[in-house]
C-alpha cells in the first residue's frame, strides 16, 4: 500500500491484526462492520475514531487476509440539501480490492433505512503482491485492440468452458494466438472493476455487460475476473511475455449510485458532499455532466487521491501498461469548466509509478464545454472521433471530404498541432463499443435499439453509415460480398493513418449486433462473437494490413510530415492534387506517395497508398523514379497504368 492509501484510505494488515482507515468530512460516526466470511452474518461493530485530516481509524486485533468487512456512515438525512447519511446502509470501501460477490440491483439499495447488509458485497481485506516490473509495451503509433471481456471469449471453442467469459480466458494459447497472428500491440480491457446494473434495466430482463457502472474503483468484478488481482496479474504476465501490453478502460467520471433516486453504496452513504459534484447554489441537485445521473467531484484532493491511488494499484499490483478514461474531460473539471493543466491530471502526469504509463483520454463529456479533442496534456492520446467521421463520411461518398480523409491520415495535425507540437497524440478509430460495429456500419442507414426497451431512442442517430443491398439484410452473398469490400476499404484506411489506431474485437471478422448501436445492455449473442462463424476472408485482410502497417515505419510514427519530400498528394492523373481536385464534390479518386523505412527490405523505398471510393474501377497513373517501377505489394506485379477496383484502397512500392 502507497502513502497516500496508509494515509486516507484502505487496509494494512500487521504483524497482529489490521488497520482500517476510511475518509468522511462531513459524517458524524463511522462504524466498521466485520462479518462471517462463511455467509453467517454480521460478527461484530465497531465504532471508528476520527483523527487528523477527517480518517476514521481503528486497529483491530486478529484480522487477517480474506477478512470481509464494510463501513457504516452516521449523520444527517436531508436529501434536498445534499445529506444522504443513513447507518442502515452497509458501505463498500473505496479502496477494497476485492469484493466477495458482485453487485445485484435492489430497489432496498434506494430505500432509507432500509438494512442493506444482505445485499451488498463485502469489502475483503487482502495482502498486496508486486507485479514484475516492466516498461510498457504500448509503442505510441501502435495497434490498440478494444476488447470487452466476456463476450470475447464467452463462445471461442477452443477456451475451456470454466475459463469462458474471464480474463484469465485472455492468456489462453488460442486466445494470445489470434492476437500475434493480428499483429496487436496492446489489449485495451473494457472496464473490469465491480459495477451494478442500471435501475431500469432488470425490469426489463436486461444487465449491463460492458460495465461502465462502477461502485469500487480498484475491486475486480468477480462475474468476470474471479480469481481477483492475481487472475489480472497472471494475465497481464502471459500477455507481456507475448510482446502484447495490457490498457485499462476506467472510469472515474460516475459511479453506479446514479442519481437522486438510485442507490447507496459507497461514497454517496460516506460522503455525498464532498464525492460528488453539486451545483453551487443548491447542494440537493447532482451535476449530471455525464448522462448518467452524477459527476465524480475528481478536483477534490480525496477524489484526486482515490484515483491515483487506483492506477498506481493496477499498475504495480497487476504490471498493466495504461489506461483509457472515459469520458476524460471530467478528470479536469472544477466549477468553472475544464482545464488541461488541472491538479488531477497533473498528478496522474507527475506520479513516480505512472509517468512512463500509456494514458489515453476519451476527450468528451455532456457538460458545459464539454468537447475537448486536442486539449489534453501531453503525452496523453486522445479518441479522435474527428478522424472516425471524417473516414466514414468519405467512405459513404459525401462530397468535400478528400481533405479531411488526407487530414486525418497525417495525423490531424489540424487538432495536436494547435500549440505547436510536432506529434500527434490522435488514436484513429472508425469503430468501437459503443457504436455500430465495422460490418454494421456499412449494413445499416440507421440504428436498430429496440431490443433495448427505450422504443429506438437510446444511442447515436448521426452515425454517418450507409447500406448495400436491402438495409440489414445478410444472407444474399452479392450483398455480403459489397460490405465485406466496404469493411476491407474501410481497415485499409484505418491501417494507413498516420499515429496509433484501434480496432474493436470482432470487426476484423465481421461482427454484427444487427443494428444496435448502443449495445450495453445486451449481454447475450447480440454481442458474444461467433467465433465459428468468423468471415476468414475479412479476417485474412485485415492481418494482411496489421502486416504491412508493421512492415513500414511511416505509419506507427507520429512526427507530422514536414513537406520535405515527406509526403505527396496526387490525383489519378498522377499530379499534385491542385486546389479544385481537394475541393471538388465528387473527387472519388486520389493517392498519397510516402517516403518511408522498409524493414523487410531494410531500406528507404517510396509507398503509394490510392484510394478509389466510386463504385467503378478507375485507371491511375503513377510516374515512377527512373530504372524503377510501381509494384502492387499484395502481389509484386507492375503494370504502366494501374487500375484500381471499386471502393478500394490498394498499397504499391517503387522498386
Amino acid at each position: 500500500m502507497n502513502p497516500i492509501e496508509s494515509r486516507h484510505g484502505g487496509v494494512v494488515l500487521t504483524d497482529t491484526g489490521a488497520d482500517f482507515a476510511v475518509w468522511s468530512r462531513h459524517a458524524e460516526q463511522v462504524d466498521l462492520c466485520l462479518y462471517d466470511v462463511n455467509g453467517g452474518g454480521e460478527i461484530c461493530r465497531l465504532p471508528m475514531t476520527r483523527g487528523e485530516g477527517d480518517v476514521y481509524r481503528l486497529h483491530v486485533e486478529g484480522v487477517t487476509e480474506g477478512a470481509h468487512y464494510g463501513y457504516r456512515a452516521h449523520g444527517h438525512y436531508a436529501p434536498d440539501h445534499g445529506w444522504w447519511f443513513d447507518p442502515s446502509k452497509l458501505l463498500v470501501d473505496p479502496y477494497a480490492k476485492e469484493l466477495d460477490r458482485p453487485f445485484v440491483h435492489d430497489v432496498r439499495l434506494s430505500t432509507f433505512g432500509v438494512d442493506t447488509a444482505p445485499l451488498v458485497p463485502k469489502s475483503v481485506v487482502t495482502r498486496d503482491r508486486l507485479a514484475r516490473p516492466m516498461m510498457p509495451l504500448m509503442p505510441k503509433g501502435g495497434f490498440i485492440y478494444e476488447i470487452a471481456v466476456k463476450p470475447f471469449t464467452i463462445r471461442h471453442p477452443d477456451v475451456p468452458k470454466n475459463l469462458r467469459g474471464t480474463v484469465a480466458a485472455l492468456a489462453h494459447p488460442a486466445v494470445i494466438d489470434h492476437l500475434k497472428r493480428l499483429g496487436v500491440d496492446a489489449i485495451e480491457l473494457m472496464p473490469i472493476v465491480a459495477w451494478i446494473d442500471e435501475r431500469h434495466l432488470p425490469p426489463l430482463g436486461l444487465t449491463n455487460g460492458w460495465g461502465y457502472n462502477p461502485v469500487a474503483f480498484m475491486a475486480l468484478d468477480p462475474r468476470i475476473v474471479p480469481g481477483g488481482v492475481a487472475e489480472l496479474r497472471d494475465t497481464v504476465a502471459a500477455l507481456h511475455a507475448a510482446g502484447i501490453g495490457v490498457i485499462l478502460d476506467l472510469v472515474f467520471n460516475h459511479t453506479g449510485e446514479s442519481d437522486r433516486l438510485g442507490t447507496t453504496l459507497s461514497l454517496r452513504g460516506l460522503d455525498n458532499l464532498s464525492f460528488y459534484r453539486h451545483l453551487p447554489d443548491n447542494p440537493g441537485i447532482l451535476v449530471n455532466d455525464t448522462g448518467t445521473g452524477n459527476t465524480l467531484a475528481c478536483d477534490h484532493l480525496h477524489v484526486r487521491q482515490l484515483i491515483v491511488s487506483t492506477l498506481r494499484h493496477f499498475v504495480l499490483h497487476a504490471g498493466v501498461d495504461g489506461f483509457r478514461f472515459d469520458l476524460a474531460p471530467i478528470l479536469g473539471r472544477s466549477l468553472s469548466g475544464f482545464h488541461s493543466n488541472a491538479r488531477t491530471l497533473q498528478a496522474i502526469l507527475r506520479d513516480d509509478i505512472l509517468e512512463d504509463r500509456v494514458m489515453i483520454a476519451e476527450p468528451w463529456d455532456i457538460g458545459p464545454g464539454g468537447y475537448q479533442l486536442g486539449n489534453f496534456p501531453a503525452p496523453f492520446l486522445e479518441w479522435n472521433d474527428r478522424a472516425r467521421d471524417n473516414i466514414r463520411r468519405y467512405w459513404r461518398g459525401d462530397a468535400h471530404t478528400t481533405g479531411t480523409l488526407a487530414t486525418a491520415l497525417a495525423g490531424s495535425s489540424d487538432v495536436f498541432a494547435r500549440d505547436g507540437a510536432a506529434t500527434t497524440r490522435s488514436v484513429n478509430f472508425i469503430a468501437a463499443h459503443d457504436g455500430f460495429t465495422l460490418f454494421d456500419l456499412v449494413s445499416h442507414s440507421h440504428k436498430r435499439n429496440g431490443k433495448n426497451g427505450e422504443n429506438n431512442r437510446d444511442g447515436h442517430d448521426e452515425n454517418y453509415s450507409w447500406n448495400n443491398g436491402v438495409e440489414g439484410e445478410t444472407h444474399n452473398r452479392t450483398v455480403r460480398r459489397q460490405r465485406r469490400q466496404d469493411v476491407i476499404a474501410l481497415l485499409s484506411t484505418l491501417f494507413a493513418s498516420r499515429g496509433a489506431i484501434m480496432l474493436t474485437a470482432g470487426d476484423e471478422f465481421g461482427r454484427t449486433q444487427h443494428g444496435n448501436n448502443n449495445a450495453y445492455c445486451q449481454d447475450n449473442e447480440m454481442t458474444w462473437l461467433n467465433w465459428e462463424a468468423l468471415d476468414e476472408e475479412l479476417l485474412e485482410a485485415t492481418v494482411a494490413l496489421s502486416a504491412m502497417r508493421k512492415r513500414f515505419s511511416v505509419f506507427s510514427q507520429i512526427e507530422f510530415f514536414n513537406g520535405g519530400g515527406d509526403v505527396a498528394w496526387f490525383s489519378a492523373r498522377g499530379l499534385p492534387m491542385t486546389v479544385s481536385e481537394w475541393e471538388e464534390a465528387d473527387s472519388a479518386t486520389f493517392g498519397m506517395i510516402l517516403s518511408t523505412w522498409d524493414r523487410k527490405l531494410l531500406a528507404e523505398v517510396r509507398l503509394a497508398v490510392l484510394f478509389n471510393r466510386s463504385h467503378a474501377g478507375q485507371d491511375f497513373v503513377l510516374q515512377p523514379a527512373a530504372g524503377r517501377k510501381w509494384r502492387k505489394l499484395s502481389s509484386g506485379r507492375s503494370a504502366p497504368l494501374i487500375h484500381l477496383k471499386p471502393r478500394s484502397v490498394e498499397f504499391f512500392i517503387e522498386s
